[in-house]
């Protein structure tokens, strides 16, 4: 089957989950081709390189601004307004490209990317959303989520219903499963690179630390005050300072050593990340930019659910208290049931077979999965009044 597959290219967790999946779509036969933007064009292009049936080509997307830990939604507003008419050209020109080729999809994947979602639209091409934002929209959230960020859920929510309506079908990756208020739409574990699903946790001492560059001036500094070891990622210098604070140079294969053995982890709010840290039973501070609901949406459920706390700023007495109660919060990661992807590439399959035999869209799938739709919702799923065990406790669906 011929695949068009769109990437967003602003944070590198839409790339290395979306490796994943196209991955699977090569071991099942499938020609792909990829649109993908920013730094995550050049990750995709080279982890395919020499490969057969897939091609990685380059489109531009939208950026984002940030002011501190901050999004600075003037700065990014004016940025891509200025960007805007030489982004229209680089897409028409790979829009044309792809046409000359010869290239016709039969279906379409969006992770959350709007160039082959209008590709879609423009061709009447059944497409398939696979992202975690749609369980924003797509699902019912209990109230202590949503009822303090009221203003700002809802305009999240907003935002993510309108990214790309009409789907063939939703697949939303979570580490919570709140019910399905919407049909065409189905739950599943979150997407997980090979590297951490061979894993094993195996917890020592050390605190891993992951900062975002809006975090990285003066963590050190604040760092130094507290009597645990860290290892410290993503720093412009390498060395050891005081003798536990050790900054490291990034390596897959040592990073990766550390997550499995730490005590806990602090790191910003992206989702790949936080799933990562629960996959693994790994307690985790998560730092979610201000201004970016959906990085504070999965923070409130991790805080929630009793793996790990978030915060907007990083304070010596709030790492201190988190890293005192991070044996509590593994006892709560304790019930978490660790899953690869099996369940996601079961769905994949079924949908794509439903769309080469060209029949409706299904409301359903017959697919194992941890959430799906089950009809309208009863009255307390409606206005948000869940029992936790709904969201805490899924069963296979």
């Amino acid at each position: 089957m011929r695949i068009l597959y769109g990437v967003v290219g602003e944070g590198m967790g839409h790339a290395t989950r979306s490796k994943v999946i196209l991955a699977h779509l090569l071991s099942r036969g499938h020609e792909v081709q990829v649109v993908v933007s920013g730094k995550a064009y050049i990750f995709l292009r080279d982890a395919f390189a020499g490969q057969a049936r897939i091609k990685v080509r380059e489109i531009q997307g939208l950026t984002l601004a940030f002011e501190g830990n901050k999004m600075d939604l003037g700065a990014t507003f004016w940025q891509n307004l200025w960007k805007a008419p030489k982004n229209l050209i680089q897409n028409v020109i790979t829009y044309i490209e792809m046409s000359l080729d010869g290239f016709a999809p039969q279906a379409v994947i969006s992770d959350f990317e709007s160039w082959a979602y209008f590709y879609a639209l423009n061709h009447g091409v059944p497409f398939v959303s696979i992202d975690n934002q749609q369980a924003i929209s797509r699902c019912v959230h209990p109230s202590y989520i949503t009822n303090q960020k009221s203003r700002d859920f809802q305009l999240t929510k907003w935002f993510t219903s309108l990214k790309l309506p009409g789907a063939y079908h939703y697949i939303a990756t979570s580490f919570f499963f709140p019910p399905v208020k919407k049909p065409r739409t189905t739950l599943v574990s979150p997407i997980l690179r090979p590297e951490i699903l061979a894993a094993k946790a195996e917890p020592r001492e050390h605190i891993l630390v992951y900062p975002s560059a809006a975090l990285r001036g003066g963590i050190v500094e604040m760092l130094r005050g507290l009597p645990y070891e860290f290892r410290v990622y993503g720093m412009p210098e390498i060395g050891d300072i005081d003798g536990h604070i050790h900054l490291r140079p990034f390596s897959q294969e040592g990073f990766i050593e550390d997550f499995r053995t730490a005590r806990a982890v602090i790191a910003g709010g992206g989702f790949s990340m936080m799933s990562e840290a629960v996959h693994l039973h790994v307690p985790m501070l998560a730092v979610p930019i201000q201004g970016q609901f959906e990085q504070e949406f999965n923070a409130r459920y991790l805080k929630q659910l009793g793996y790990g706390d978030w915060t907007f700023s990083l304070e010596r007495e709030r790492v201190a208290r988190f890293v005192q109660d991070s044996e509590r919060y593994r006892q709560k990661l304790s019930r978490y049931i660790p899953r690869d992807n099996s369940l996601l590439f079961g769905n994949i399959d079924e949908l794509l077979r439903c769309i080469e035999l060209d029949e409706p869209a299904p409301a359903r799938l017959q697919s194992p999965a941890l959430a799906k739709y089950a009809g309208p919702l009863l009255p307390e799923e409606r206005d948000g009044s869940l029992p936790w065990s709904m969201i805490a406790n899924p069963a296979l669906a």
